[in-house]
């Protein structure tokens, strides 16, 4: 049995290597981004007006002037045009170009305009105002976003500002998810009283899904020739598949053994901790990743939250930053495991505050529809404090 800081070190040092592809812009949100960008001007690539008013020489402000003939207008898009004379102005809108010869703009609501003269009404004006000066956000090659983000709609807005209909990203692993167990049936099937409804794979593929892993779903029972026959080709066919159950001692916990001789190398089999502690993680030689999760449904959730969903992100270069939690009420817990406290977690006064909800143990899933996350418990201690901070692996906000 090895810790959960084991368990976690062997596991991140056999990540995948994931293939890049190029997409539409269009696809990008939520993708990794699996190329440097680099500004291909100065951004912005020209002084830029940032409120509609009037552009003037700011001298002859200082020098006493406050009305000032109007004699031209840059509107935003227009080629820009240029102050001839230092007493007069130019009308100008939000985004234009600053017209040559002027350095400040004074927006409407400090200025009277009437026949054709801008009369300027605030008291103080600042030389450079509203004004987004060239190359003030980025200069031409400079580097603007780094592979390992994950894309949102503002850096989508920043791939189209530099030209870029497409781009390079990572692509998703080819993932399969199989449950495993006599006692288990489908979803649209009425359970006899010794059986339950299958749920663990549909969890599974649905946190896939909300890490963009489109994974393929099947079953399959607690025989040991058909799950060799079986699981021999979904291996070769994937780069990581998520087993649940059939890990653990029991008489009908194939898998492992299974797994062995299909030629996946186990790294950990069993873990310290609680839920979960069966859980499996082996690789092939070829590179292929399986995890074999217990087959307790809040085993399962745990271990893919805890270890598979971290995996999946730093194998794309994905770098989180860890997420801590203040235990909001007093908990004790006397074995030697570190333990997986299922808590709700409320915002107060910028502290996050984890409330436990411990539920009936491992086979309680229906109680995670009230929790948030899991607070991770060390095994060096067995009473946990109110205002003691740990580590924290939310599922939902």
């Amino acid at each position: 049995m090895v810790t959960v800081q084991e368990a976690t070190a062997r596991i991140l040092q056999a990540l995948y290597t994931p293939r890049v592809e190029s997409i539409p812009l269009a696809q990008a949100n939520g993708r990794v981004l699996a190329e440097k960008i680099t500004a291909d001007r100065d951004l912005p690539p020209f002084d830029r007006a940032t409120m509609d008013g009037i552009a003037i020489t700011y001298q002859a402000w200082y020098e006493g002037r406050r009305t000032f003939a109007v004699t031209g207008l840059q509107a935003a898009g227009m080629p820009p045009q240029a102050l001839q004379n230092a007493t007069h102005a130019v009308e100008v809108m939000t985004g234009a170009v600053l017209p040559g010869g002027t350095d400040t703009v004074v927006r409407y609501e400090d200025i009277t305009i009437q026949d054709g003269t801008a009369t300027i009404n605030a008291p103080t004006v600042e030389r450079g105002q509203n004004i987004h000066y060239q190359g003030s956000d980025a200069r031409q090659n400079s580097c603007l976003l780094e592979p390992g983000l994950v894309l949102s709609p503002a850096e989508v807005a920043v791939l189209a500002s530099v030209g870029k209909p497409f781009v390079n990203v990572f692509a998703p692993p080819r993932a399969a998810v199989v449950s495993t167990g006599d006692e288990l049936v489908d979803v649209v099937e009425t359970p006899l009283p010794h059986q339950v409804r299958r749920s663990n794979g549909h969890a599974l593929v649905a946190a896939l899904e909300s890490l963009g892993v489109h994974a393929s779903l099947s079953h399959l029972p607690d025989n040991k020739d058909v799950l060799q026959t079986k699981l021999r080709d979904m291996v070769e066919a994937n780069d990581v598949m998520i087993l649940s159950g059939g890990v653990s001692k029991g008489k009908f916990d194939f898998v492992p053994e299974v797994l062995g001789s299909l030629g996946v190398v186990k790294h950990v089999h069993q873990v310290s901790q609680r839920p979960g502690k069966p859980f499996w993680f082996g690789a092939s030689a070829s590179g292929k990743t399986v995890f074999a999760l217990p087959g307790n449904p809040v085993s399962t959730f745990l271990c893919f939250q805890r270890y598979v969903r971290p995996w999946l992100l730093q194998s794309l270069g994905v770098q989180e930053a860890p997420a801590y939690a203040v235990l909001a009420e007093p908990f004790s817990f006397p074995p030697r495991l570190t333990h997986f406290l299922q808590v709700s977690v409320r915002n107060e006064q910028g502290r996050l505050m984890a409330y436990p909800d411990a539920g009936g143990g491992s086979g309680d899933f229906a109680n995670l529809k009230n929790v948030t996350g899991f607070l991770e418990l060390p095994l060096e201690q067995t009473r946990f404090e109110a205002g003691e901070v740990f580590p924290y692996w939310p599922f939902r906000a």
